[in-house]
Order: C-alpha cells, then sequence, then structure tokens
C-alpha cells in the first residue's frame, strides 16, 4: 500500500482522500499455489446467457440448412450433419453449464496453468507430426470414428497462460524482460508449431489475441509499440522469405491472388470463392428464404463450415446478414463489459482474451465470405459444422459466465 495520505484502497481502485476518483484498476492478481476448486452459486449473467443461446440455436438452425444437400450426397441422410450438430451442441451446454460454476481462479494455479499450456502444445505438435492430413494440412488427430483438432483447445491454454503471467507479472511491468520476453517466447512457440500445421488462419487469431491482450494488460505503452514493430518486422522479413522462394507456402501466394481477381478461374483455383460471391449477390435484401438456396447443392464447397455465411445471405438477404453481424458485436460489447468488470486482473485478462478470440474468428470469417480478405479457412463461431470447436467455444462461455458472476455486473 503506498502513502495513505494520498490515496487510499476502496472497492478495487484508487480513491484520493478528497474523493476525486483516479482511474479504476483491477487489483493484481497473485500466483496461486493451492488448487481452488470451489464452485461459485451467485446469480448468472441472465443477458449474455440468453445471447449464447440466441447464437448457437440460430447456428444450428443455419447450419442444418447449409449443410442439408452435403448430408444427403455424402452420407443419404440430409439430417447427418445437423444431428451431430445438435448432439454435439448438448455435450457442450452441459460443459458449458458445468464451467460456469467451476471458480475461474481454478486455472490460475501454476501447476495447473503451465501443464494445460505443455500439454495442449505437446499434442498439437504432434498432430503436426503426425496426424491425419486434410489438403496437405496436419491439423487432426483420429479418435476412433471421430477427429480432435488439438488447435482449438491451445487457444484456450494460450490465452490463460497469457492472463496468468500478465496478472502475475504486473508489478515489474516497467522492466520489460517481464513484459515483453515471456509473451515473446509462448507466443513464438505456438506460431511455430501452428506454421508446421500449415494452419494460417490460427497463427493470424493467435497473433490478434497476443498482441491485444498486450495492449489491455497495462504495459507500458512506449514497450507495446517498440515490440509491435520488431513483430511487424519479423512480418515483413517473413512474407518477403514466402515471396522469393515459396518454400513449402505457395498456397499462401496462391490464395492472395485468388482473392485479388476472384473471378480470374472460376473453375479451379477461385471456384469456392466465385460461388460465396453468386450466393451473397443473389440473396439481395430479404433473401430467397429459409432453405432455398441454390448454391448449397453442391455448388459451394464447405457450406456447412467456413461458407455458412454465405448461405445465410442467400436464403436471409442483406437483413438476415446484419442480423448475425450486431450479434457479434453484441457479444463482443459485452464480453468487454464482463471483463472491465471482473473481481481482479487475471479475470479482466481472461475474459478479455476469450472475447477478442470467438470476435476476431466471427469478422475473419465473414470478411472471407464476401471476399473482403483471402480465403483462410475460418470457422464462424457457433454456426460452422464441427464438434470440437463447438464443445470448446461453449466451454469458454462457461468460463466467461463464472467471471462474470464473480464481477460486479448487474444481473
Amino acid at each position: 500500500m503506498a502513502d495513505k495520505g494520498i490515496y487510499r484502497e476502496r472497492d478495487g481502485g484508487l480513491v484520493y482522500n478528497n474523493r476525486i476518483p483516479v482511474l479504476k484498476r483491477q487489483p493484481v492478481a497473485q500466483a496461486r499455489k493451492k488448487l481452488n476448486f470451489k464452485f461459485v452459486k451467485s446469480g448468472i449473467d441472465k443477458p449474455f446467457l440468453v445471447l449464447i443461446l440466441l447464437l448457437l440455436i440460430f447456428g444450428v438452425i443455419m447450419m442444418f440448412s447449409a449443410s442439408f444437400a452435403w448430408g444427403l450426397n455424402d452420407f443419404d441422410d440430409g439430417y447427418y450433419y445437423a444431428k451431430k450438430q445438435i448432439l454435439w451442441a448438448a455435450i457442450g451446454l452441459a460443459v458449458m453449464t458445468g464451467v460456469s460454476f467451476l471458480d475461474y481462479h481454478f486455472y490460475q494455479n501454476t501447476k495447473i496453468c503451465y501443464a494445460f499450456f505443455l500439454i495442449m502444445y505437446a499434442i498439437t505438435l504432434y498432430a503436426a507430426l503426425f496426424g491425419t492430413s486434410t489438403a496437405d494440412a496436419s491439423r487432426w488427430i483420429q479418435l476412433g470414428p471421430m477427429q480432435f483438432q488439438p488447435s482449438e483447445l491451445l487457444k484456450v491454454a494460450f490465452i490463460i497462460i497469457f492472463a496468468y503471467i500478465m496478472s502475475v507479472n504486473f508489478p515489474k511491468f516497467n522492466d520489460w524482460r517481464y513484459c515483453v520476453i515471456p509473451f515473446t517466447v509462448i507466443m513464438g512457440m505456438v506460431v511455430l508449431v501452428l506454421m508446421l500445421q500449415r494452419h494460417l488462419s490460427a497463427v493470424m487469431i493467435i497473433g490478434i489475441i497476443g498482441v491485444s491482450m498486450m495492449f489491455v494488460s497495462g504495459m507500458p505503452r512506449k514497450t507495446f509499440w517498440k515490440f509491435i514493430g520488431v513483430c511487424a518486422a519479423a512480418a515483413a522479413l517473413f512474407a518477403l522469405y514466402i515471396l522469393l522462394t515459396g518454400s513449402g507456402f505457395s498456397y499462401i501466394q496462391e490464395r492472395i491472388e485468388s482473392w485479388r481477381n476472384p473471378t480470374s478461374d472460376p473453375q479451379g483455383a477461385t471456384y469456392q470463392t466465385y460461388n460465396s460471391l453468386l450466393a451473397i449477390g443473389s440473396g439481395g435484401w430479404t433473401g430467397l428464404g429459409f432453405g432455398e438456396s441454390r448454391q448449397k447443392f453442391l455448388y459451394l464447397p464447405e457450406a456447412q463450415n467456413d461458407f455458412v455465411f454465405s448461405i445465410i445471405c442467400e436464403e436471409l438477404g442483406f437483413v438476415g446478414a446484419v442480423v448475425i453481424i450486431m450479434l457479434f458485436v453484441i457479444f463482443v460489447l459485452r464480453g468487454f463489459y464482463i471483463a472491465s468488470n471482473a473481481k481482479d486482473r487475471f479475470g479482466m485478462m481472461v475474459a478479455a482474451g476469450i472475447t477478442i478470440q470467438i470476435g476476431i474468428q466471427a469478422f475473419l470469417n465473414i470478411m472471407v465470405a464476401s471476399n473482403s480478405f483471402p480465403n483462410t479457412g475460418i470457422s464462424l463461431p457457433f454456426f460452422s459444422y464441427g464438434g470440437t470447436a463447438l464443445v470448446i467455444q461453449l466451454a469458454e462461455m462457461g468460463i466467461l459466465l463464472n467471471i462474470s458472476r464473480q464481477g460486479n455486473i448487474k444481473k
């Protein structure tokens, strides 16, 4: 505690004795040596819960519509993808409910935090070297009839360990060794293993999450911008290396060329993007009607996955697209509200990281579908088909709900 003649502590923030408020700050989280396995039963954040359920229900319905023709073609069952997605949604909701009661400080334990990260990193590395490959990308591990994508859990582990280090090291942030080196090492490790998987979209997401969390962590601004300068220089050198040598990443150049001219090869390299734009354009203002999409009838690959937003535009039109976008905007705003009212710095950083992850994935997916960004294979949270991603996303929502349970939030 600093000199009490200057200020005093009240409600977790600094307040002058003459009652003029100073910038309120989150209490610094400390490393926890013992497991804090307890349940929190205080009131749930009802607006945020309703928002999650709206996104999930809307997502399952639109995924069903987008996947019907592909289900008939691939499995002779138009309900194939919908039935599996509903099953994973039910499992995810059960996981979300359980996690929403588990005190999020459980993840703040030093052993739990580092063990979770290292285990997920090792499994992701295994997938990169020995996993199941699709389109020259090795990202999955086969578990009987199911495929598991460990990079989805690595994102969660990355957010938690970043939040942990930021909260514990915060008092030492004036020394760049405590606010730059740990984050650079961890981010570099994660980017390396994702590059081995040829998972460019995950590399972008991890980079954005990491940089955004560093920005809101309280790191000195001069140090932050120096770090950004070094990262930009490294990215520029890597891009130059790819352009000059190819070096196994020629697919990046191909996708950039397809993005620049989506009509250059509509029967080949730009086939997917071209049909995505046809779907969006044919929807008009109000769309063709639910279930009436034409592009989903085997014209648009991955209609149930990366390009489900294109089918939404075709069936529900501009109005439906705006509704989806606004739901995600509200999600991001509510997520940051939860973060800003968290009980401590660790909770604030975890909530901010999860919110940024979901928000940036939605933003990039919509940009890819509308050809505002090169095709990177990013799924739309809660909407795209995929059991691993859906269950993990709902588990993350459980963590956010638990942070909101303990925060200063009107429920």
